[in-house]
């Protein structure tokens, strides 16, 4: 046995009553009422001393079982030197009992001085406790040597036994503890990392859109104080108002997204380079559902991709290529390159950078970056 074991003190969870079974505690206060009941008896009920006599004994009894309760007090509250002084208490009013002529209230409080001591306190202390409780015992009985010798081993293992069901119970009690802290740390991790999501979405649909809205506001504005006819006013107004009505599209899309009602993820690209125009949409490996973050983070780079290709490179023929692994799926977006058109300026959604974040979050990774004709965009997602 370490140093650790005979120093330390059992746990507060062993020395409380948290996780005791309702029988357990109705049989623990049975046996406090019979124990208190037996010393009590014993101290009234003998007829060879007068009534004030057994007034003293009865306050005595009162006296030890206040000790015992501050003892299990001072335990609990691991303080050793109080836990020491009322033991002590309790083992000088048992030779109190017995220098008085009552013997059998000696034996019980030397016997529960044993056995508490080794249950509750460190064993470096509980140890001269309980010899002292034992030794005595067996010097004040009136049994065989034999049997003084088996009750006392007997106590003391009682005693040590009790110690390590507490101990045993206290260690499930500390584990029950950290399993609760532990689901509400991942309930809380689980609820932050929903709200960066749907902070995500919202801001990869929003940022984009409104964006591209603020442009051709602008420019209708500009247009306005420059007396500008009015074919080119409504042009940018119309334009502004087709932004608008995607975004609100995209607003809907990324909310059915977060429910976890997607659409089919080929569909989805053919829709979108339907809208683009001037792309073609191949799909090769065995088509299955996506989880719902590795399918929105597709969506989201073919969507960005698509739309960096209208604004830098208008007209060029762009190539989308989904491709479904054994254990990740990838979306390719090349254009042909071309001339930068009149919203190149206009800001990205959330770019490269967002792309990349959305990649990394699920453990995959982006690649953008010229090839031989224009541009191209490569994500990798596990799945």
């Amino acid at each position: 046995m370490t140093e650790n074991a005979w120093t330390r003190w059992p746990s507060p969870e062993a020395l409380g009553r948290v996780g005791l079974s309702q029988p357990r505690r109705l049989l623990s206060w049975v046996v406090r009422v019979l124990v208190a009941g037996g010393l009590l008896w014993g101290a009234v009920s003998s007829r060879r001393i007068p009534l004030w006599g057994q007034v003293v004994a009865a306050v005595g009894v009162l006296v030890v079982a206040a000790a015992a309760w501050a003892f299990f007090r001072t335990t609990l509250a691991h303080r050793l030197l109080p836990s020491l002084a009322f033991i002590a208490v309790l083992m000088g009013m048992a030779v109190a009992a017995e220098a008085t002529g009552f013997k059998v209230p000696a034996l019980v409080i030397w016997c529960g001085c044993a056995v508490g001591a080794l249950e509750r306190m460190p064993l470096t202390a509980a140890a001269p406790v309980t010899a002292v409780s034992l030794t005595a015992y067996s010097l004040v009985n009136d049994d065989k040597l034999l049997t003084t010798i088996v009750t006392s081993i007997g106590l003391a293992l009682a005693g040590y036994v009790l110690r390590l069901d507490a101990e045993a119970r206290g260690n499930a009690q500390r584990l029950l503890a950290q399993e609760r802290a532990a689901h509400a740390a991942e309930a809380e991790s689980a609820a932050l990392a929903e709200r960066a999501r749907i902070a995500r979405e919202i801001h990869d649909v929003l940022a984009h859109s409104l964006s591209a809205q603020l442009v051709h506001l602008e420019a209708a504005r500009l247009l306005i104080e420059r007396g500008a006819d009015r074919e080119q006013i409504l042009e940018r107004v119309v334009a502004a108002r087709g932004m608008a009505r995607d975004g609100l599209a995209e607003t809907r899309q990324a909310l059915s997204a977060l429910r976890g009602d997607l659409t089919p993820l080929e569909d989805f690209l053919s829709e979108l380079v339907g809208v683009s125009g001037g792309a073609e949409v191949t799909i090769s490996g065995e088509r299955r559902p996506l989880p719902a973050e590795a399918s929105q983070a597709v969506r989201r780079v073919a969507q960005e991709a698509l739309t960096n290709v209208r604004k830098h490179a208008p007209g060029a023929k762009v190539r989308v290529r989904l491709d479904y692994g054994e254990h990740q799926v990838m979306l390719d977006v090349r254009d042909s390159g071309g001339k930068p058109g009149e919203l190149a300026a206009a800001g990205g959604g959330y770019g490269l950078l967002g792309m990349r974040e959305r990649a990394e979050l699920l453990g995959g990774s982006l690649e953008a970056g010229p090839h031989e004709e224009g541009f191209a965009v490569t994500l990798k997602v596990p799945v």
